[in-house]
């Protein structure tokens, strides 16, 4: 695959995920060097102390690393593991996630994660996140059809 069609997969992978357009989510930029995801935070994405709940980072972080692992391994793939760091609560309106590949063998990558709660003031950095990705080896997506 050339880096265009890479780039066109990784969009129709997005586009077919349920629960991404359940959160509201977008990918915003989808490169070689990197992944965005951005997610607007709604009431019900908020925990009961008003912050995001920590399972909404933990999607942007999952989602995010996995893009940029499986942009930089040029095939689809799958998280095998990630850890994240909460690092302050994020009350939004909106989180951004910003991952970049680190590492990359011949079937896995190493990418790190920063997510930041989006004010007018300035972005804060809320977590901290690092995961592997694996390539699937000879396995092509099924894309949804979306109707």
């Amino acid at each position: 695959m050339n880096e265009l069609e890479i780039l066109e997969l990784a969009r129709s992978i997005f586009e077919a995920q349920p629960f991404s357009r359940y959160l509201g989510a977008k990918l915003v930029e989808i490169s070689e060097d990197r992944s965005i995801f951005e997610v607007p935070l709604r009431d019900e994405l908020r925990q009961q102390h008003g912050y995001a709940h920590g399972g909404v980072l933990s999607y942007l972080a999952d989602n995010a690393i996995t893009f940029a692992g499986g942009v930089a391994l040029s095939g689809d793939a799958l998280t095998s593991e990630f850890k994240i760091n909460y690092l302050k609560p994020a009350a939004g309106p909106l989180l951004r996630a910003i991952a970049e590949p680190i590492s990359t063998s011949g079937r896995q990558a190493v990418c790190q994660c920063r997510i930041f709660s989006m004010s007018e003031e300035q972005p804060t950095l809320v977590a901290l996140a690092q995961g592997t990705v694996v390539r699937l080896p000879g396995h092509r997506p099924q894309v949804a059809q979306r109707g």
